[in-house]
């Protein structure tokens, strides 16, 4: 189906049949969707309709945690638009390593990240687009070559119909890890956009990377969005203090690598608990602290990437451990019951590739659901 054929819709409740019955809420297609935090954050206002990864082990998370939703397991690119549900939302965290700034940065049309466009080719090949959609990835979609690849996924929306902006969302703000990802937000020209979510300029989800693209961005729409409550917890508050140290030679050889200033930090800093990632700093590895109980981002235990450690005071001396599976969702914030099949390292690389639930659940709550009700019926 070509662009002008498959516009996107103004649907503004899509009640569907949703595992056997008749969902009472507007539902949703989960591109990319991993282990499912961004189906579980959801799950207040929406209904999923289908999700699709390519990644077994992360399936075995999803259907273990969303028994009975609809998962395909294979490539996107595999996937025809007619295969797909009709649904009111359409949400894709497409891959992250070609944009992120920590790699090569090949860019937006590269083999992994470049799997947006198979995201958009699916929607294309729909009986309708979704009238609403959200592409999420990592910072470097607007920073990396002077957003030249933020860019070109707005234009490509626009052309399907779409109003576009962009925010940025910290996870931060919900949960003790440093976490902020880009959201670019789509809604169908045929849905009339609620007073009070568009502002006239940056606010506090604009830094300055989306102001510097979006002056040279056509039809930029400014989403608002209120600030989220204090964050209530720290990492020091889900750490388990249980779960046992390594031993005394490799805690002593994790220890030899801490910089000499961050070593004198944390002898000041009083803190029980710190976090660190090994780090390649002028050709020797180091492990780099931080010292605002907050945890680092999350990664993946991939292409070289480690597991990040954590410093604990044991008395008054101190061994290293790495941060845990179950600790990693709780900085997730998956909610407790929450299943890990599978091995530490897997857990690990399904909370550490994912979209932190509070975070989804804000832009659900504030922004999304806000927007699938109100539709203008004189278009």
């Amino acid at each position: 189906m070509n662009i002008a054929a498959g516009q996107a819709g103004a649907v503004a409740h899509d009640f569907r049949e949703v595992g056997g019955a008749r969902s009472a809420k507007p539902v949703f297609l989960d591109f990319f969707a991993g282990s499912g935090l961004v189906s579980h954050a959801l799950s207040r206002w929406f209904d999923l309709a289908w999700a699709n990864d390519v990644c077994g082990k992360k399936a075995a998370v999803f259907r273990a945690n969303h028994p009975g939703k609809p998962f395909i397991l294979g490539s996107v690119s595999e996937v025809r638009g007619g295969d797909v549900p009709s649904a009111t939302l359409s949400w894709a965290s497409f891959p992250c390593q070609d944009l992120s700034l920590a790699g090569a940065a090949k860019g937006i049309r590269a083999s992994r990240s470049g799997l947006v466009w198979e995201w958009l080719r699916v929607m294309d090949a729909m009986d309708e687009r979704p009238p609403v959609v959200v592409a999420e990835n990592v910072v470097g979609l607007l920073s990396a070559h002077d957003g030249r690849h933020y860019k070109e996924l707005h234009e490509a929306l626009i052309g399907r119909g779409y109003r576009v902006g962009a925010i940025v969302l910290d996870a931060v703000h919900f949960v003790p890890q440093s976490r902020p990802r880009v959201f670019v937000v789509g809604v169908s020209q045929n849905v009339s956009i609620p007073p009070g979510l568009v502002g006239d300029g940056p606010n506090w989800l604009h830094p300055a990377a989306i102001a510097r693209v979006a002056e040279t961005t056509e039809a930029f729409i400014w989403w608002k969005l209120p600030k989220p409550h204090l964050r209530r917890h720290s990492l020091s508050d889900i750490v388990d203090r249980s779960r046992p140290c390594h031993d005394e030679a490799t805690s002593q050889k994790n220890l030899a690598l801490i910089p000499p200033a961050h070593r004198r930090r944390l002898e000041e800093s009083g803190l029980d608990v710190v976090p660190g990632y090994r780090r390649i700093r002028d050709g020797r590895q180091v492990l780099e602290l931080r010292f605002d109980d907050v945890a680092g981002c999350l990664r993946t235990p991939a292409g070289g990437s480690s597991r990040q450690l954590l410093v604990m005071r044991d008395g008054g001396r101190y061994k290293t451990r790495l941060l845990t599976a179950v600790e990693a969702a709780r900085l997730m914030g998956a909610p407790r019951q929450f299943k890990l099949p599978g091995s530490d390292t897997d857990a690990y690389r399904a909370m550490g590739d994912a979209v932190a639930v509070p975070v989804a659940a804000f832009l659900a709550r504030h922004l999304l659901s806000k927007l699938i009700p109100v539709h203008d019926e004189s278009t």
